[in-house]
């Protein structure tokens, strides 16, 4: 990975409100040990990474992404984790507290906005 790769995020259903993605999108939840899982977009495609995504019976209404530098930006440490499989990667919000998360969550939303749905299902 460089800092222009795009790390594609799945974008579940309850993710939109309004038409619009929330930034719960891109910050850990609970149950993700403080990590962010993405795809690595040199390895794999926006719509390769969704199909993947799906077909283990996980919904995701499309993906957006955000570049290593932005989350460099938020220092946030973005490594790859092949061990789930080959394209994963993870963003690290471990030393974050939740609201840390929160505010991060949201700056990482506005570029994702601004680059538009990499892949959207049909609605």
């Amino acid at each position: 990975m460089t800092e222009t790769t795009l790390l594609l995020r799945q974008i579940n259903p309850s993710f939109v409100q309004q038409g619009r993605v929330t930034s719960q999108a891109f910050r850990p939840a609970p149950k993700d040990q403080q990590k962010l899982s993405v795809y690595d977009g040199d390895m794999i495609t926006a719509a390769l990474a969704w199909a993947h995504f799906t077909s283990t019976g996980l919904q995701s209404v499309g993906v957006l992404g955000v570049t290593v530098q932005e989350c460099l930006n938020e220092d946030l440490v973005v490594r790859s984790s092949p061990e789930h499989f080959a394209e994963h990667a993870e963003i690290d919000f471990l030393d974050f507290t939740p609201n840390q998360c929160e505010k991060k969550g949201k700056r990482l939303r506005s570029p994702a906005e601004g680059r538009g749905w990499l892949h959207r299902t049909e609605a």
